[in-house]
Order: structure tokens, then sequence, then C-alpha cells
């Protein structure tokens, strides 16, 4: 498998993840294209330095040779779906703490209000 192929499959399976699997439908939210800007312009510098240096080389038949900032496409495109996958899975677990929290606390709230009664002990 190329390097371009793990690139796209790893697009498409984050995308799945997301929209269908976890449906936490963060491609369709402008907070999460926001906050991939962000880690985009860090992605490029930190990517550019790497590969602008030669501390990081790819083999030519394995990419595309479309390059951003040094860094070829096909890194970007994993940056992308470890980013939504990561993101994906904090909003899926948050919102099951979310509701575990929910349904305790109405247990809760339904014990607090049964009275209970004092015993008297049985030891003497």
């Amino acid at each position: 498998m190329s390097y371009t192929t793990a690139a796209a499959a790893g697009v498409v399976a984050a995308a799945l993840l997301d929209l269908v699997v976890l449906r936490t439908m963060l491609l369709r939210r402008k907070a999460f294209w926001t906050a991939y800007a962000i880690v985009l312009c860090f992605q490029l510098v930190v990517n550019g330095v790497l590969t602008g240096q030669r501390l990081v080389t790819y083999s030519p038949g394995d990419i595309i040779g479309t390059r951003v900032a040094y860094a070829p496409v096909e890194d970007l495109a994993f940056g992308f779906s470890l980013v939504l996958q990561t993101l994906a899975w904090w909003v899926w677990w948050g919102r099951r703490a979310r509701h575990a929290r929910t349904a305790a606390g109405a247990a809760t709230a339904a014990r607090v209000t049964t009275p209970t009664r004092a015993r008297r002990s049985s030891t003497r």
C-alpha cells in the first residue's frame, strides 16, 4: 500500500467514524473547521522544518509529489484524519459521560426524596 493510498483510506475512515459510527457530525460544524485551521498552521510549520531540513524524507514513488510548505499532501491528509478521529472520540466519550451523570443524578434524586428510618442497635 502506498503512502497516498494509506492517507486516503485514513481520511475516509475518519469521516465514516465521525458521520456514521459515532454520529458526532464534527465535519458539519464550524467549530471543528476553525480548530482544524489552527492545528493545520502548526502542522505546516513543523512539517516544513522537518522536511525542509531533510530530517524526514519520502520516497518519490510513494507520494503524489505535490507539496505544501515542503510537506507532501499525504501528511496533511494523515494529520486531518488524526485530528478528526481524536475530536470525534473526545465528543463521543463526553456525551456518554454527560448522559451517565444525568442518569445517575435522577436515580440519586429519587433516593433522596424517600425518607429513611433510624433503627435501634440489636446488640443489647
